[in-house]
Order: C-alpha cells, then structure tokens, then sequence
C-alpha cells in the first residue's frame, strides 16, 4: 500500500541532536530560530511542524538530554565497588562534558537551563526532577554499598548523595568555563577519596 504525502525530509533523532548542540553552545536566549535552522537543515516552517515553537523545541531538548543521562549514570553506577561506580560515573560525565572538537561542553543543563530556571517554571521543573532523580541514583548506589559493608552503618547516605551530585555538577562548570579534563579528572579521584572515606 502506497503511503500519502511526501516522506519526510529529515530524521527527528538527528535533527533533535543538532538543535541540541545548537543550544549546547550558545543557550537558549543566545540561540535564534535561524541557527537552529542552520544546525538542523530545516526551515522555519518545518521546525514548528516538528518541535513547535523553540520553547517547545527546547524543552524536547533538555528531555532528550536528561534521559541519555540518566541512562549513563544507571550504566555507570551498577556493579564493582563504590569507589570504582562512582569513578565510572564522573569518568562518563567527562566524556559527555568533553565530546566532539574545539571547545569544552560541560553539562547541557547546568550550562544552559541553570539561567532560564528562574524565569521559567517549565524548564525549573525539568531541571529540579533531573538534579532529583541523579540524587537518586547516588542515594542507591550509596546504600547498596552500606548494605555490602563498605560504608559504615552510621553513615548519611543522604549527605553522602548530595555530594557526589555537587562534584558532578562543579565538574561540569569547571569543564565549560574552561578546566582541563585532566585536572577535573583529579579532582573526581580527591572527591572521591573524600566521600569514600
């Protein structure tokens, strides 16, 4: 059976990556409809038959990010010790940070969505679920290891996950605003010898 209409011009993942590095690089403020245009091939008219408008079409961002996060840090927290989970995580979120040529990326969120926030209920909400559910993740990774014997009974787990999600996110502005990967890697390592006792 014959489909009706032109197929699509365009492969949503593709052009929902390149939007990304778009507002990956300038913001969302300092991204106009027309480098997104640029960076996705598509026209106006197009974006918005897609994405909506580029709120829209931010917030799809900021989802897809979120969601290939938080599959890393599922990936990176399972199995081996606390000391090596939590290195594989801050290992993983300075390959993401550093990908691709010429310039440092940091974190999507923490370089873009972070000055939106306060302004923007939509986008405080994405992020504040995100920072959660990272918080999350570390708190399991952390009481699993208690339960393993490699924290103490005694020890605040909470506090504990809040910290591990702090180092990620100075990693992260350290890596925009221009600190090697080097450095930031001996900087994950002293974390966590700290966290880990």
């Amino acid at each position: 059976m014959k489909r009706r209409g032109r197929p699509r011009a365009y492969d949503p993942e593709e052009a929902l990556q390149r939007a990304m590095h778009a507002f990956w690089k300038s913001g969302y403020a300092g991204t106009s409809l027309d480098e997104i245009a640029a960076a996705t091939g598509m026209n106006r008219p197009s974006l918005r038959a897609a994405f909506g408008d580029k709120h829209d079409l931010y917030l799809k961002v900021l989802g897809a990010y979120w969601d290939a996060k938080f599959e890393m840090m599922r990936e990176a927290l399972e199995g081996g010790t606390l000391r090596e989970a939590l290195m594989r995580a801050y290992e993983a979120s300075l390959s993401l940070y550093f990908f691709g040529e010429g310039w440092a990326h940091g974190c999507l969120v923490v370089g873009t969505a972070i000055t939106e926030a306060p302004e923007d209920a939509e986008i405080r909400q994405m992020v504040s679920e995100g920072f959660q559910t990272l918080d999350v993740y570390f708190e399991a990774r952390f009481r699993l290891a208690q339960r393993a014997g490699e924290l103490e009974d005694g020890a605040d787990v909470d506090a504990l996950a809040f910290l591990a999600s702090a180092t990620m996110h100075t990693i992260a502005i350290r890596a925009r605003a221009g600190t090697s990967r080097e450095r930031l890697e001996e900087l994950a390592r002293r974390a966590v010898d700290v966290i880990c006792g």
